[in-house]
């Protein structure tokens, strides 16, 4: 495993199914999770459908991220963080990262992306650093990470570290011209 993938120093968890009604693995992404916000035209800042199965039985929790290796900062962006999602969630609806929308079940948490904002952050590469890849994780918890919005993305990774028993992703790529 290359040193720029998500998962490079993660322990290998078994891997269960996610899909999507708005983004396609391996494809590049739409307008709708571009970053209008962050400058990309006719960009939305929409999170996407998101839906999964297979899980580990003794899933207690379920954490979703999006991620950016490729951004030229050292350590890659953050473009959404929700955890504590109840066992009994297995998807997540169109724009659920928007808090105005009030879209996600009771008891989550949204950590603040890396734009600063808790909320999803559409894909915005600077333009001619090449293509960048987008992975929409969920990960399955033997416990609800237990942190609040203060928490950085890193840190809830780094509980991730210790209580994910599962995952599965979806990688999309984007290139600003």
């Amino acid at each position: 495993m290359s040193a720029n993938s998500p998962f490079y120093n993660l322990p290998e968890l078994p891997t269960f199914t996610v899909t999507s009604t708005d983004i396609e693995d391996g494809a590049e992404l739409p307008p709708a999770q571009r970053s209008g916000r962050m400058g990309v035209e006719g960009g939305e800042d929409t999170s996407p459908q998101l839906s999964w199965s297979g899980f580990p039985e003794e899933t207690q929790a379920f954490a979703v991220t999006c991620y950016d290796p490729d951004a030229p900062t050292g350590s890659g962006f953050w473009h959404w963080v929700v955890t504590d999602l109840d066992a009994s969630t297995t998807s997540l609806p169109t724009d659920a990262g928007n808090p105005a929308a009030d879209l996600l079940p009771a008891g989550t948490v949204t950590l603040r992306n890396d734009a600063g904002e808790p909320r999803f952050a559409g894909a915005a590469p600077p333009a001619g650093h090449g293509p960048h890849r987008y992975f929409f994780i969920v990960t399955a918890l033997s416990e609800k990470l237990g942190l609040d919005e203060s928490a950085s993305p890193a840190y809830a990774g780094f509980n991730m570290f210790f209580k994910g028993i599962g995952r599965a992703w979806l990688e999309c790529t984007y290139e600003a011209s």
